[in-house]
């Protein structure tokens, strides 16, 4: 597949992405642009960005480039900003992968980081770390998506871990708000590709009992969620704002159609606020085997928020929307991208014009859930990161990129 620049992209390679429009997100030109994009993890325990140990921030990003992406959803965690803010400062690179993974295995990784990004120190800052990842994307004409996937660093996402809903053990709904203001400020200066934030990752049920844990309903959604983003907005105009749903995001509908009888005091109107010129709807579908009929499967994703692009109706909310998560095992043996679940969302993208973000640039982690060097069997490449993990499933997300470009007439 031949190598892409980056459609909407200004030949300095600044971000040229404009608002939202009726279901398009459009450039300062008028022009319909889709996300095309891949979750590149930096949220965990280490609060980096994902793979240095085993490849250079160039050569992850030429990954990005040459396989036709032209968008990163970067995730991070409210944490990271809660120690500049409230713990000292910045950690630097030495210190966040001592702290995560041990005196011993944490040098160890930190040579590898060092070797692999030899301008960085070991005093280098994890922010710093990130500035170095938004300048390398910049370089390659590739946006960067802001994603706040946790407050307390961590794998995502359970019922427990305290990252749940607004008030749950580790999730401030205050600093939450501060983060991502910080965040949205600092990447005005600093990231030329900087285009979108999503506010926050998979909100769901807390299993918890924490005593500030707010009610799991879409009206507390509606309050902090809208805060937010004109937090975001107050400190960064230009970025678009996606806003996930419910159900671990896989339930946008009442949000999209403004009001739902579960929640008989909610009533949501995007145009109400100073942002609705920036609103992005996102949704994450992973295969929870809901139909091998694709007619049904669409239609049962249309009734949880997928008719985000075309509904209509007093009172609803038509907007863009993004499938900011999806993805499958990436080994050819497993057969997954050839299952019903993938053929039937891909050709659903496709048909709809969505954009979309695969899950996942990675072929391990520092650490994932305690286990340190952990496998990703849904990452593109291999527990190294040296090559694609499989050859016809990297040859059907090449095709969908393709088709994706196809649709939009680019």
């Amino acid at each position: 597949m031949r190598t892409r620049s980056s459609p909407g992209l200004v030949s300095s390679g600044r971000s040229n992405l404009a608002s939202s429009s009726d279901r398009w997100i459009i450039d300062a030109a008028g022009n319909h642009v889709p996300y095309v994009g891949i979750n590149w993890p930096g949220a965990a325990d280490t609060m980096l960005p994902e793979g240095l140990n085993y490849k250079s921030i160039q050569d992850i990003v030429g990954v990005v480039s040459q396989t036709g992406f032209n968008a990163v959803r970067l995730t991070f965690a409210i944490e990271l900003v809660d120690d500049i803010l409230d713990n000292g400062g910045d950690v630097s690179l030495n210190d966040t992968l001592i702290n995560a993974l041990g005196a011993t295995n944490g040098t160890i990784v930190l040579q590898k980081i060092l070797t692999n990004n030899p301008q960085f120190t070991a005093q280098t800052t994890r922010l710093q770390v990130f500035d170095a990842v938004a300048t390398e994307l910049a370089a390659q004409n590739i946006y960067l998506h802001l994603d706040n996937h946790v407050s307390k660093a961590m794998w995502c996402c359970s019922l427990t871990d305290g990252n749940s809903w607004f008030g749950d053990t580790y999730f401030d709904t205050d600093k939450w708000i501060r983060g991502l203001s910080y965040m949205a400020a600092h990447g005005k200066a600093n990231w030329p590709t900087f285009s979108s934030v999503g506010l926050r990752n998979e909100l769901r049920p807390s299993l918890t009992l924490a005593s500030t844990l707010q009610p799991y309903t879409w009206s507390t959604w509606k309050q902090y969620m809208t805060a937010a983003a004109s937090a975001v907005h107050a400190a960064n105009p230009d970025v678009l704002i996606f806003f996930s749903g419910l159900d671990s995001d896989f339930n946008i509908e009442p949000a999209v159609g403004g009001s739902t009888l579960l929640d008989p005091g909610f009533s949501f109107s995007v145009a109400d606020y100073e942002w609705a010129g920036k609103f992005v709807f996102e949704m994450h579908e992973y295969d929870e085997g809901i139909s091998s009929s694709c007619t049904i499967y669409e239609s049962i994703l249309g009734s949880f928020g997928a008719d985000a692009t075309t509904k209509s109706g007093t009172g609803t909310n038509r907007a863009p929307l993004v499938i900011s998560e999806w993805g499958h095992d990436e080994t050819d043996a497993s057969g997954a991208y050839n299952s019903a679940y993938s053929t039937c969302l891909t050709q659903f993208m496709v048909d709809r014009q969505f954009g979309w973000m695969l899950w996942v640039l990675a072929g391990s982690y520092y650490i994932r859930s305690g286990v340190q060097d952990s496998d990703e069997s849904y990452g593109i490449l291999t527990h190294d990161w040296s090559t694609y993990r499989g050859t016809a499933s990297i040859a059907a997300i090449k095709q969908l990129i393709e088709n994706t470009y196809s649709a939009y007439g680019q």
